[in-house]
Order: C-alpha cells, then structure tokens, then sequence
C-alpha cells in the first residue's frame, strides 16, 4: 500500500483534531504528563475498559504516588490493590518496571523507545504512548481501536481483509503523526476509534471523515 499523499494526511490531522476538541474525553490521566502517571494509566488499559480503570487508577495512586514508593513495596500488597482489574501479571510487570527504572536510571523512566521496549510489559505500543504522552515526543500508537480506524479510512473494506499483520498499520500510524502534536493526535485517534468508529455501530453519517473514508457507508 502506498501511504497517503501529504495533503490527504493533513486533511485527515485537521479533522480528527477538530473532533477531538469538542468531543474528547476529559480522563484524569491526561491531567499529567508525568512518566510514572502514564505509565500506570497505560499497563492498567492493557484489556481493560476505561470506566474499570478510572477508580483503580486513582486508588493505585493514592497508594503508590512514585516509582520508589511502588519498588519498595510488597508484592503482594500490590498485587492486592490492583484487583480486580485481572491480567494479573501487569502488576508485577509495573513493579519490575519500578525497581529497574530506580536502581538503573535514577528514578526517571528513559526516553527512548528501544529502552522503554526493553521493560517486560512495554511493547511497542506503551512506548510510543510514554513516548508521546509523557515526553511530547513524535511518536505512533497503534492499538485495537487506532487500526480500526485507520483501515477503514484508507484502506476500506476489501483491502482491510486481505491486510496481515501489524508493519502495514505501524507505517500508516507513523506517517499520519502531526510533527510536534503527537500528544493530541494519538489522544483523538484512540477516542474516535472508543466512541464514534466503533466496531459495531458506527456514526457514519454524522462522521468528520465521511467525504473521504474508504469505508463510508460499509465500514464492516
């Protein structure tokens, strides 16, 4: 697949954004931009829906403000607070991730995506959230409802079925990335994929992608 034509992405940047300013969610982790926030916000979304996390997220907080707070605990103290969110290697992982992040750097998460996928429960995906989220840096993301929207805006029906893999929407998400906006697009493209670009139920007709979407009228 050849990526879209520069104008067509900034088409696409302009109206997602515009969306995104009247109809993006208010979350209480993007009130921070402090790496150890969002980095506790992303392992607890891993599979779990928003309103779950919501109170779990703060609780967790409440408890473990800091990286050396959550290294120093107890194990199973943590595995405690974080039921009943399930998946519960997660905890465990982010622990790992606090322990390693204050004996080896200081107590400051790295920067840098090769680093960040070095952690045992960051994937490219969580790194590129740190990435853009806590450090403003220009960086994709690509989860469930990223590649939902994405396919069905350019690639369409027929062309999203026969697509295999993950490089193809990677070097989609990548090239849409507004240069020094990271932060407020990949925010607005996990809200509209979230609540208008559904799975089942879309709102095509209402939608601000309608007049280009290679799958207006059959989103499939």
């Amino acid at each position: 697949m050849r990526l879209p034509e520069p104008a067509a992405r900034r088409r696409f940047q302009r109206r997602l954004l515009r969306w995104y300013a009247v109809h993006g969610r208010d979350l209480p982790w993007r009130h921070s931009r402090d790496p150890y926030r969002v980095l506790v916000s992303e392992i607890m979304l891993q599979q779990t829906q928003v309103d779950r996390v919501i109170p779990k997220y703060h609780e967790f907080l409440e408890r473990y403000p800091t990286f050396e707070r959550l290294a120093r605990a107890r194990p199973a103290d943590v595995r405690r607070t974080w039921r009943p969110l399930g998946y519960n290697i997660r905890p465990t992982h982010l622990q790992t991730i606090a322990r390693e992040t204050v004996a080896r750097y200081g107590g400051r998460l790295p920067d840098d995506g090769r680093t960040l996928q070095s952690f045992r429960g960051i994937g490219r995906y969580t790194a590129g959230a740190i990435l853009s989220f806590a450090y403003g840096r220009d960086a994709a993301v690509l989860d469930t409802n990223v590649r939902r929207v994405l396919g069905r805006v350019f690639l369409g029906p027929r062309r999203l079925a026969r697509a295999r893999g993950q490089r193809l929407f990677w070097e989609l998400a990548e090239a849409l990335v507004p240069p020094g906006r990271a932060y407020d697009f990949n925010q607005a493209l996990m809200d509209f994929g979230a609540t208008w670009c559904t799975p089942r139920t879309p709102r095509c007709g209402v939608c601000p992608m309608r007049g280009f979407c290679r799958s207006a009228g059959d989103p499939r």
